[in-house]
């Protein structure tokens, strides 16, 4: 790390990405493997940020029932029936282990239209139409106006939405803090390419460490 990569905890974002149900919980129409076993760890990074006021957003999937906004390498298997974090359904809830408090509930249609939706003193909700959090969203501004220059990013399934958020982070100058064992889908040859770019990699135990330091 040099001065133009070092993250700097006093000014860092945590980013969760697609840590919703459908993709978490045990037999859930579209479960990633080892992604239920890292809830607990990005849950002790939740609450590092909380209890610093720091901002959290929760970046999330939905999946209109026509499939009029989904991806197309899975919008055939929803015009034909297949039920994945679909707007209003309990599947496409945050996990509630992440969630500030069980009443939480996904605002779809705030989200849809691209608001992002205020869960607690600095928490939010914000909806992805594709991989990285960064794509179509006013993710970027929205840490900008708040004098965010590094990111934490953990969630599910790391070669997919975790990895295309941390390089588009990259392209937009923030620095970056990743979190291998609190995001699923996670290997060997994919964080060293992330440190080769200037990533900081760290446990959870470690960033939780820096956060509160």
């Amino acid at each position: 790390m040099d001065e133009y990569t070092r993250p700097h905890p006093d000014r860092a974002a945590l980013l969760t990405i697609d840590v919703q149900n459908d993709f978490t919980l045990p037999g859930g129409p579209a479960e990633i493997d080892g992604t239920a076993a890292a809830v607990p760890r990005m849950r002790r990074l939740v609450e590092a940020f909380r209890a610093r006021e720091a901002p959290v957003v929760h970046v999330v999937r939905l999946y209109r029932e026509d499939g009029s906004n989904v991806d197309r390498c899975r919008r055939r298997a929803v015009e034909t029936g297949a039920d994945i974090v679909r707007p209003g359904s309990d599947g496409a809830e945050l996990v509630e282990q992440l969630k500030p408090s069980s009443d939480v509930e996904l605002d779809a249609d705030r989200l849809l239209e691209g608001a992002f939706q205020a869960v607690g003193p600095a928490e939010w909700l914000l909806y992805k139409p594709r991989w990285s959090a960064f794509f179509r969203t006013e993710l970027a501004g929205f840490l900008e106006s708040r004098s965010v220059d590094t990111v934490v990013v953990c969630g599910c399934n790391f070669p997919n939405c975790p990895r295309t958020t941390v390089y588009e982070a990259s392209e937009r100058d923030f620095r970056i803090v990743f979190v291998p064992d609190a995001t699923s889908g996670t290997d060997e040859r994919g964080v060293r390419e992330l440190e080769n770019i200037g990533v900081a990699v760290m446990e959870t135990d470690e960033a939780v460490d820096w956060v509160e330091a």
